[in-house]
C-alpha cells in the first residue's frame, strides 16, 4: 500500500511553505509581529506532508493555509512551525 498525502484530501485546507523573503512582507501587511501569530506543531500531518516536499522545516518558518468556505469564499492564515507538543 502506498504513502498516504493528507495534503490532497478534499477535507484538509491548501498548506502551503511561505518563502523566507516574502515573509517579512505579510508581516508588515498584516501588522503584526511574528512570535504573534498562531503556532502549527512540526507535528502536525500537514507540516509532516510538506517537509516531505520542502524538506525539514526549521522552527519559526511560516505557513500558508487557504479554507475554501461556502459562505466566505476563500480565506487565508498563517501559522508559524513550531517544536511544542499541543494537547
Amino acid at each position: 500500500m502506498g504513502k498516504f498525502n493528507v495534503l490532497q484530501h478534499d477535507l484538509v485546507p491548501e498548506h502551503h511553505l511561505v518563502d523566507a523573503k516574502e515573509e517579512q512582507k505579510i508581516l508588515k501587511e498584516l501588522n503584526v509581529a511574528k512570535d504573534l501569530l498562531p503556532k502549527i506543531s512540526r507535528n502536525d500531518p500537514a507540516v509532516k506532508a510538506l517537509e516531505e516536499i520542502h524538506g525539514p522545516l526549521e522552527n519559526g518558518r511560516m505557513i500558508k493555509i487557504i479554507r475554501k468556505s461556502p459562505t466566505v469564499g476563500l480565506s487565508t492564515y498563517y501559522r508559524i512551525v513550531t517544536g511544542e507538543v499541543f494537547k
